[in-house]
């Protein structure tokens, strides 16, 4: 959104999760770009901004503005992972840090503060006073947004009789696979007709509800798995009537957002950063505990909205040209900002 601004990455691999959160600034020790003098610092919250800072004296003075498109304080542990306050202590200081700290969502926001105030309180002695109030006040929500293109004309009515459902996270256990898997059987048990698009990035391991999906509903399915074309991709956004979330995860649920822009119902749990922007008509009962409840309380939403002719609802205030201007504000601040420092 921003040509003008000369831009420099520095990213890693996407594997590793433990040792990526933790070691990016020793990974980093030697790279000649850090050594550069910069205006602005963009950080996202996989990053130890602290460390790096720190390892690196010239970026001391450098404005920092850490993105936080998630938070280890509300991020689910699989049975698969050792519980660790690793990931959470490089969030905290990462915000200590960072001049300006932006999350994509309210909820992702409020769960940070919560989680940091919780786990403050865990800690046996010396914790400073007013940590929590000095992260608020440097905290703003600007989320990630939606390309303009994506907001598309498209026929404006739904298969009532048998919707297109369209599932598209990726595959693995924080965004619920064994949920939908509950969900569609329900609707089995309700005789409610339906086709069926299940994609998304699937990687080498992942979980075994998606082949039971795939074995119990071949018949109803028109997509499966990750579509290499983003043209085709989003010619799939544009021909499905309702896109489903069975998420226990989602700060901000970009793939829900991009869905609704182009012409999708959204039908998601009463969670998570869901409430921001799904209708309440769209909202199923959240029973994190209880999946088989859940599951019926999503078939209930979803015949709920077939027989009230539930429209779409594109996500206005997400348009990336409706928040460039939060982000070129933010921006300019902070670089006149540290230029008065320097």
């Amino acid at each position: 959104m921003f040509p003008r601004y000369e831009w420099q990455s520095l990213v890693l691999p996407p594997r590793f999760f433990r040792w990526r959160i933790r070691g990016n600034p020793l990974s980093w020790l030697n790279e000649p770009l850090l050594q550069e003098h910069w205006d602005l610092i963009i950080a996202t919250s996989m990053v130890d901004l602290a460390t790096l800072r720190g390892l690196h004296p010239r970026l001391a003075h450098t404005p920092c503005l850490l993105y936080m498109h998630e938070n280890q304080f509300a991020f689910p542990v699989s049975s698969g992972q050792n519980s660790s306050a690793d990931p959470q202590m490089v969030n905290l200081y990462s915000a200590l840090s960072a001049d300006c700290v932006i999350f994509n969502s309210g909820w992702n926001r409020d769960s940070f503060l919560a989680g940091a105030t919780s786990f403050l309180q865990k800690l046996p002695d010396e914790v400073p006073e007013g940590l929590i109030e000095t992260l608020r006040d440097k905290s703003r929500v600007i989320p990630v947004p939606i390309e303009d293109r994506l907001f598309a004309d498209r026929r404006p009515l739904m298969n009532r009789a048998c919707p297109h459902l369209l599932w598209n996270h990726r595959w693995e256990y924080d965004k619920g696979p064994d949920r939908l898997l509950k969900f569609l059987q329900v609707l089995d048990q309700r005789s409610m007709p339906f086709r069926l698009s299940v994609v998304g990035e699937r990687f080498r391991s992942y979980p075994k509800a998606f082949d039971r999906i795939r074995e119990q509903f071949g018949h109803c399915i028109e997509h499966w798995g990750f579509l290499e074309s983003r043209e085709d991709y989003d010619h799939l956004l544009r021909q499905a009537d309702i896109v489903i979330s069975t998420a226990l995860h989602d700060f901000q649920g970009l793939s829900m957002l991009e869905a609704m822009a182009s012409g999708c119902v959204p039908l998601a749990p009463d969670r998570l950063a869901y409430r921001e922007y799904v209708p309440e008509l769209c909202r199923y009962d959240s029973h994190e505990q209880d999946a088989e409840r859940e599951a019926e309380a999503a078939a209930d939403s979803l015949e709920a909205m077939l027989e009230k002719g539930a429209s779409a609802c594109p996500p206005e205030g997400w348009r990336a040209s409706r928040l460039a201007g939060d982000y070129q504000f933010l921006f300019q601040h902070l670089i006149k900002t540290g230029a008065g420092k320097s």
